[in-house]
């Protein structure tokens, strides 16, 4: 994509500025943002993919506010989620019929997360799924228990932690370890007892090639568009229902999806369970007719 003028990202103390400007943009109505989408699909108008661009600025805000707790300048994280913002609009089909946002909030989390993970360490906290969810989820799930976010966890900590999560105790234990000693010096003794032994020591890059990595987002980009053929099958109101429901980040409530078809919110939990269902369905059978590797 061509260079785009965007308000520039300050330094933390100007944020507070560079957030008016960025509320001062207004948002798109779907008829427009369809047409700013097509225009810049079919003809490359940077113009159009700047309308685009600036009228979600304030959505990559919003999520780089929630990655604040992690130490990291917010200006870097918006920074960041900008960089997944323009790299959603370059990618997003307007032919799906789905509205921007909802294909953008996944390049921009993907953005700032990986940019958390790599800041966090020299090593990297998380090289699958699994590990960055957990990466992502351990310090609130301690707060929601009431476990102290420091020093390491007991036996019965431990347990229950991975009780809640699903994960296995001696996961969580390590990932806790790992996000306990960010700030240790890599050449700190290990400790008293082990003479010689140096933090550095502990540290193993399990970081996959450049070819598992490709091939992963590979795996993704696959599932990714056999998930959104499913939805396409689907009629507009189930379709709207499921994405308002199960993909946005901030989901709108039954009653508020009732009022605007003018339903009861029970007849709306139906229609996104069909829809789920039939979305599961669709998935299942692509995945089942597909040869093993």
């Amino acid at each position: 994509m061509t260079a785009l003028s965007l308000p520039a990202v300050p330094v933390e103390g100007g944020l507070s500025r560079y957030f008016r400007e960025v509320w001062s943009f207004p948002m798109l109505e779907k008829e427009e943002e369809q047409m700013l989408a097509v225009r810049w699909r079919d003809k490359g108008d940077t113009e159009s993919a700047h309308k685009l661009v600036t009228s979600h600025l304030r959505l990559v805000a919003k999520i780089a506010m929630k990655y604040r707790g992690y130490g990291l300048p917010v200006a870097d994280l918006v920074s960041e989620g900008n960089i997944g913002l323009m790299k959603a609009v370059k990618k997003f089909d307007p032919g799906l019929g789905f509205r921007l946002s909802t294909y953008a909030m996944w390049w921009i989390r993907a953005s700032i997360t990986e940019y958390v993970l790599k800041s966090w360490s020299m090593v990297k906290l998380g090289t699958v799924a699994s590990q960055k969810k957990l990466f992502f989820s351990l310090r609130n799930l301690k707060g929601r228990l009431n476990i102290l976010d420091s020093g390491e966890l007991t036996p019965d900590q431990a347990q229950q932690l991975s009780d809640t999560m699903g994960v296995s105790a001696d996961e969580i234990t390590h990932m806790n370890r790992r996000l306990s000693t960010r700030d240790l010096s890599l050449n700190a003794p290990l400790s008293n007892d082990e003479e010689g032994i140096e933090f550095q020591d502990t540290l193993v890059d399990n970081s996959p090639s450049p070819e598992s990595r490709f091939a992963e987002a590979e795996e993704l980009g696959h599932r990714s568009a056999i998930l959104r053929q499913a939805l396409k099958a689907l009629p507009e109101r189930e379709r709207h229902i499921f994405t308002e429901r199960r993909l946005k980040d901030d989901p709108k409530t039954l009653e508020e999806l009732g009022k605007e078809y003018g339903i009861s919110r029970e007849r709306i939990r139906q229609l996104e369970v069909r829809a789920f269902d039939k979305v599961q369905k669709a998935v299942t059978a692509v995945i089942a007719e597909e040869p093993e590797a």
